[in-house]
This record gives C-alpha cells, sequence and structure tokens, in this order.
C-alpha cells in the first residue's frame, strides 16, 4: 500500500480541514477526524515544542481505529525557531501527513518521507509550486483567490491547470469551500483534494471566541478585506473584525515583513476568514458539518451521473 493509499483508506470524503492559526485544536481535529474527514492543526498553536508534544499525544489516544489521517502545519521560515524540535516530533509520532508554509525545504521533506509521512505544501501561484515540486513534496495545495488566511489571488481553474501542467502529484484546492458540493466541483476541475477552513470556524469546536464564530458566520463574501497591513502578508480578514479593533479598513498603515513573533497578536485581534462565509450561516457541531460535507459531496455526485448532457451525442 503506498503512502496515498494510506491516507485515503479511512476518508469519507476527498476533504482536508486546514490548519488554522489561533482556531484549530485537539477537539476540532479528533471530530473531524474520527467523522471521516482528515483534518490538521499548526504547530504555533501551542506555545512550546513541549505543549506541541502534549496535543499530539492527546489526538493519538483519542482517534478511533478507522479515524482518518491527521497532520500538522509547519511553518518552514526564519522567524520561525522551533522548526528544527518541532519537525523531530513530527518524526518521533510519524504524524501521517504535514503541511508546509513559507518555504519549501528538502530537508523536511526527507524527514517525513523516512517513516512513510506525507508533506503537503500550500502555495499562491506557478513559480512557488514549482519550487515545492522540486523540494519533492506528495502534494501542493493551490491557495487561490478567496481563501482564508494567507490567500493568493489567481482563479482556481488557472491554478490547478497549470500546476498540473508540471506536476504529477496530489492537487489540493483551497478558496471559498464550504460545502460538499463545493469538493465536488473540486474533483471534477481537477483537484485531488479539497481544502476547507473557514466553515469551521464557526463549529463548536473552533478555539475561536463565540464573537468571531458569530461574526464569521453572519458575514458574506463582500465582508473579506484582502490586505497585506495586517500581518505583513497578503490574507483575508473579517472588515468587521478590522473596525472592531479600531482601525478604518480603507486606511491601513503598511506593515513590515512578516514575524512570527508578532503573528499572534495581530491574528488575535484581527480575523481572519475566507470568501467561503458565503456558504454557511450557522454555528454547528463539527460532526454535523462533516456529515453534511459527506452527504452533500455525494448528492452532487449523484446529481451529476444523471446529468441530461451525458446521453447526448
Amino acid at each position: 500500500m503506498t503512502a496515498i493509499d494510506r491516507f485515503t483508506q479511512h476518508l469519507a470524503v476527498p476533504a482536508i480541514v486546514a490548519p488554522m492559526f489561533l482556531i484549530s485544536g485537539p477537539d476540532l481535529v479528533v471530530t473531524c477526524c474520527n467523522a471521516g474527514v482528515a483534518a490538521s492543526f499548526p504547530a504555533l498553536n501551542q506555545r512550546s515544542s513541549e505543549g506541541f508534544a502534549a496535543w499530539m499525544e492527546e489526538i493519538e489516544g483519542r482517534l478511533n481505529p478507522t479515524a482518518a489521517p491527521y497532520g500538522v502545519n509547519l511553518i518552514v521560515h526564519k522567524s520561525n525557531p522551533r522548526l528544527a524540535a518541532d519537525l523531530d516530533l513530527v518524526v518521533k509520532h510519524r504524524v501521517p501527513f504535514v503541511i508546509s508554509s513559507l518555504g519549501a525545504v528538502k530537508e523536511l521533506v526527507d524527514a517525513v518521507h523516512s517513516y512513510g509521512g506525507l508533506v503537503f505544501h500550500d502555495v499562491i501561484s506557478r513559480r512557488h509550486a514549482e519550487k515545492a515540486a522540486g523540494a519533492g513534496v506528495d502534494g501542493i495545495i493551490a491557495v487561490c483567490a478567496g481563501a482564508g488566511g494567507h490567500a493568493g489571488v489567481i482563479n482556481p481553474f488557472a491554478l490547478v491547470a497549470e500546476i498540473r501542467s508540471f506536476f504529477a502529484g496530489q492537487i489540493i484546492l483551497s478558496g471559498a469551500i464550504s460545502t460538499g458540493r463545493d469538493i465536488a466541483a473540486a474533483r471534477l476541475m481537477g483537484a485531488d483534494f479539497a481544502y476547507l477552513g473557514t466553515r469551521f470556524i464557526a463549529s463548536e469546536e473552533s478555539m475561536a471566541s463565540d464573537a468571531q464564530k458569530r461574526m464569521t458566520a453572519d458575514a458574506r463574501a463582500a465582508d473579506i478585506l484582502y490586505t497585506p497591513a495586517i500581518s505583513g502578508v497578503n490574507a483575508n480578514f473579517l472588515r468587521p473584525s478590522v473596525v472592531a479593533a479600531g482601525l478604518d479598513p480603507d486606511h491601513l498603515e503598511p506593515h513590515g515583513d512578516l514575524d512570527m513573533q508578532n503573528e499572534a497578536k495581530a491574528w488575535k485581534n484581527v480575523w481572519s476568514a475566507g470568501q467561503g462565509v458565503a456558504g454557511f450561516a450557522t454555528i454547528d457541531p463539527a460532526a454535523e458539518i462533516c456529515r453534511g460535507l459527506i452527504s452533500g459531496y455525494r448528492e452532487a455526485l449523484q446529481a451529476g451521473a444523471r446529468d441530461p448532457y451525458l446521453e447526448r451525442t
């Protein structure tokens, strides 16, 4: 059995719950994985490597034998002093998949491959995807227009097509995906998996405050602001949270380069979300969200099989 076969063995739907900064924790990851949806969390959601290890131990102890795989996000950036220590812990725990961000490094890929794990790297452009492919990653996450967090601006049709033109591995599509029908659409356009984050901010198990969950559920696509002024890198944020933080969303002061030491402070006060807020309006248990994704995906595929155009010559 190949590594990707092991990854998909217990998936109920081709989807991955994204690792959300200050949002994803053991409760969300375990609930989604036990419901058949792969889920992940950022190592930096814990303040120390010791805390990171404790979370992995907790997750591993709570997963069902037939649970979908869990993964962690590692920031490959000069301002992250914990990378080496956290990577050692990932290898020790044999984490099924790792999502690398802000740098594709062959040494990280080799370390994860040493025990049979998978590495998915997030990109916003063809140039970044080519570098990731050169580093030997197993999958490329195409972070397209409308995605939450550090998003890109390229249309998903264009970015998926460009990546597929030179990359034979797994493509994971990110950007405004909130429903099972969206997941089916991602598959039909050539992606292997869909990547969801924003929908799970408004879940009961997320670490977001009640106010953030409610603002996310109440938001619409027009409420999403794309700017580098909050953290130093272009990202999507909830415009109402910018206003609530005492800032003018139309006249934000330029920010310096990305600094992981200041990232938590910035994102704690100004909340990120993607244009996928348009696809839901409620705060729900994560297991219920997962069930909806699974049933919606299957219904979409069944409806497609009945498409009258399939019978035309």
